[in-house]
């Protein structure tokens, strides 16, 4: 087990810092939006965790990097001590990203030892759960990536040959799911979040789902029917983010001389129109889905029809409110912190998305997020 949980973490992190690779020494600290963390703290805190929750706790001897960086880098467990506000973490000039590629190295050369002679099955699991902890902050360190350069005026291009949004539906035809009762939930034996396990039944009645996203060319049509100024297609909270954003257009989106083009990684380029939408929001969503007649399928919907569809593409909204499956229980202390507490105003999306890391994607996982939120490879897939 130590061979095998020593070449992943070896992977695993390496991949982190390729993704930073195309960025410049400017990139690291910038933080244009509360929700989007620097580059440079995404290498620190995922750093940070396996310090915190591993290193500190297990490994005999071990001198800590620097007595700041748990202020710094913690996130939001309460349990393991104060931390700055988030949205402070680009304030941050120092540490310098070089000090942070340091930590890493330290942590990195610590935990090799460490494992080198770990064969208790609880602390292999908490490096299990660090290790898909680093996947997650992977996604989220390519989108804010891409927020920040997204919303800088001259669009930078983060690689000429990464653009994650041009990829198309292979298939245009719909599932038909009979009524009945189904069971919900993880039932295997390899890592899954403690908010996938509970395994329950659900009955559901007869639905048909789309086996194909929603394309730029479709949602275009939405939005050159004045989809965005018909308060009949929204709900009430995504009308009053319409009007208060004045939004017209989904995320990334700029009309240019009267043609519409978006932000990729490999640069600003002209909307394609059969390329499959992405960076919309549940209110966006939901509203599409009211203009076509159509909805959003619940999250008990999508798995069990997900064995049928092609999925991965982009995470998909659902209909479902992220709350807790029969018998839910939190993790004491502060891994118990890291799922359980957010359930209040999000909604679960489905599926996994281009930026998703590899092996990091079944169709049990929830994952949840604002209903205003679209800086994530969000899109949509309909029912009726």
């Amino acid at each position: 087990m130590s061979k095998e949980i020593i070449t992943t973490f070896k992977t695993i992190r390496k991949h982190t810092e390729t993704i930073c690779k195309p960025l410049q020494i400017e990139d690291y600290s910038i933080q244009v939006v509360q929700f989007a963390s620097p580059a440079k703290w995404h290498l620190a805190h995922t750093t940070w965790f396996f310090e915190t929750f591993i290193l500190k706790n297990y490994a005999q001897n071990y001198v800590e990097f620097d007595a700041n960086f748990n202020f710094l880098f913690n996130s939001y467990y309460n349990n393991v001590g104060t931390r700055i506000l988030q949205t402070n973490r680009g304030n941050m000039s120092r540490p310098a990203t070089d000090k942070i590629y340091e930590y890493r190295a330290y942590v990195d050369a610590k935990m090799m030892e460490f494992l080198s002679d770990v064969s208790d099955a609880e602390i292999i699991d908490l490096v299990t759960l660090g290790l898909n902890h680093e996947q997650q902050h992977q996604e989220l360190l390519m989108t804010d990536i891409k927020y920040m350069l997204g919303h800088n005026p001259i669009f930078p291009v983060y690689d000429a040959d990464f653009n994650l949004i041009k990829d198309t539906n292979s298939n245009a035809d719909s599932i038909k799911i009979k009524a009945g009762i189904y069971k919900i939930g993880y039932q295997g034996n390899d890592f899954c979040y403690d908010i996938e396990l509970g395994v329950h039944q659900v009955y559901v009645d007869d639905f048909e789902i789309n086996n194909h996203l929603v394309t730029n060319g479709e949602y275009l049509e939405f939005m050159e029917s004045g989809a965005y100024s018909d308060f009949n297609l929204w709900l009430d909270d995504g009308w009053s983010w319409v009007n208060k954003n004045d939004i017209k257009s989904p995320l990334y989106w700029y009309k240019i001389e009267g043609e519409w083009h978006y932000y990729s990684l490999s640069g600003l380029q002209k909307v394609d129109k059969n390329a499959i939408l992405s960076h919309i929001n549940y209110y966006e969503a939901n509203a599409f889905a009211e203009w076509k007649g159509m909805r959003l399928p619940t999250e008990f919907e999508w798995e069990i029809a997900s064995q049928q569809l092609n999925w991965g593409k982009r995470w998909e909204w659902t209909n479902s409110a992220f709350l807790p499956y029969p018998n839910f229980e939190k993790a004491n202390g502060a891994v118990g912190e890291y799922n359980g507490k957010f359930m209040s105003n999000k909604m679960v999306l489905r599926g996994a998305s281009v930026a998703t890391s590899q092996n990091h994607s079944r169709p049990t996982y929830r994952n949840f997020f604002n209903p205003s939120e679209s800086w994530q490879f969000t899109g949509i897939r309909l029912v009726k």
